[in-house]
């Protein structure tokens, strides 16, 4: 093992005694064989599997949190919303619901990570979610440090998350203004590219094809190979204790991973960083932007809802929400309880609102028995589990009522009302 222009090169040597005629030793072959590649890969594919496992286990916990944070931020939600505005508790409510939100943002990047995010996926254009992230990013990574973009004019479209793409460049780009502290420059790019089969073979888990590149380049202090070697670890970070959470880059790896792209970077002491990530690309058109003007409104309303959780606690906050906003509300526990209460009523139920994942009988199977008995009732589906899971279970974000945990009472009144007025 040597270095060979900067870089560290492996190679293995055997050898062969040579003898001649009589059997007496005249020689010795040596072969050396460059292996270099051969441990790349191997050190890529470990690594991968690393993540893998992490990611496992941050996601499990991530998840057991939902439940716990659709609690605590809900029911102060509704105490706020019942408080007076010059109760003297009113403060102490709100420190607990900021809190809680504080922690929902949290597991919200530990369920990136681990690709059990439920993303709203639609088709983009990298440019102009640059273009409209600029200004603040700037203002984000403060004057003495130069923020230059490089754009493709003619840039593909990719299928994503717009709120994740955002979250990337500003988990980049403030890493990058950290490395820093004395000014510099980031410089984001976009780009057409193809990759090969060679880069693939040199890559694991890449396939072949087209993507559209967005690299994140600075000029900042660089990186050692100790912390490049753990770089997209959760909770890894080489800041002062205070000063970051070590996740953000583990968040940028989870959505880059769940988008079906993959991340790459260059760094050494010295000489900055550069990210790369690519993405899958589209051929479809970029949709028109539609305006979510209102979607804080908590609109009431006065219809008949079916809702049913195993979890005691969340079902039981989500009924005190639904009826706080004039619903009348019916609860079951598990889909044999939903059942039955729907065989006794004859009065009409508007809306099931149903946890996917229950022991059993699964919300879909649950929401397939019942609207046979009544077509007339809508759907609305819940879960805090991963799009696999829900998939497994039947049911597709995109194309059913879907609202993911954690959930506060205003989230899940505005919902059902727009659930309810669908045609």
């Amino acid at each position: 093992q040597f270095t060979k222009d900067d870089k560290e090169v492996v190679v293995t040597s055997s050898w062969t005694l040579v003898s001649d005629e009589g059997g007496r030793p005249k020689s010795i072959l040596v072969i050396n064989t460059d292996i270099t590649k051969k441990k790349s890969l191997e050190a890529q594919l470990q690594h991968a599997q690393r993540m893998e496992g992490i990611g496992m286990v941050v996601g499990g916990v991530a998840h057991d949190f939902n439940n716990l944070l659709t609690i605590i931020c809900g029911y102060s939600e509704l105490l706020l919303v019942e408080m007076e505005p010059d109760d003297p508790s009113r403060d102490l409510i709100k420190e607990v619901h900021a809190a809680g939100e504080r922690a929902t943002a949290l597991t919200r990047q530990l369920l990136a990570f681990s690709r059990k995010q439920i993303l709203q996926i639609r088709v983009l254009d990298l440019n102009n979610i640059i273009v409209s992230a600029e200004k603040m990013l700037s203002r984000l990574i403060g004057e003495n440090v130069q923020m230059v973009t490089d754009v493709e004019p003619m840039l593909g479209s990719v299928k994503a998350d717009a709120g994740q793409i955002e979250q990337i460049l500003l988990n980049l780009c403030v890493n990058a203004r950290d490395s820093m502290p004395q000014g510099g420059r980031i410089t984001v790019k976009t780009r057409n590219v193809e990759l090969d089969k060679i880069y693939a073979n040199e890559h694991p888990y890449v396939k072949p094809g087209r993507y559209v590149l967005l690299s994140v380049r600075d000029t900042g202090t660089g990186m050692d190979d100790a912390t490049k070697a753990r770089l997209f670890e959760p909770f890894f970070t080489t800041k002062e204790p205070g000063k970051g959470t070590g996740l953000g880059l583990a968040t940028v790896y989870g959505i880059v991973k769940q988008s079906g792209g993959s991340i790459e970077f260059e760094s050494a002491p010295g000489r900055g960083t550069t990210f790369q990530i690519y993405l899958p690309r589209v051929d479809e058109v970029v949709p028109a932007h539609t305006s979510s003007f209102g979607e804080f409104k908590a609109p009431r309303g006065t219809e008949t809802l079916l809702l049913v959780d195993d979890d005691a606690a969340v079902r039981h906050l989500s009924r005190l929400a639904l009826e706080t906003f004039g619903y009348q509300v019916l609860d079951a526990a598990n889909g044999a309880e939903a059942l039955q209460l729907c065989g006794e009523r004859q009065a009409p139920i508007h809306l099931l609102v149903t946890d996917v994942v229950m022991p059993g009988m699964n919300g879909r199977e649950l929401a397939d028995r019942l609207t046979v008995l009544r077509p007339e009732m809508k759907v609305l589906y819940m879960s805090g589990y991963t799009d696999d899971s829900i998939i497994r279970n039947g049911v597709a974000a995109g194309g059913s009522a879907f609202l993911a945990k954690p959930i506060t009472p205003g989230m899940l009144a505005r919902k059902v009302r727009r659930v309810l007025d669908e045609n």
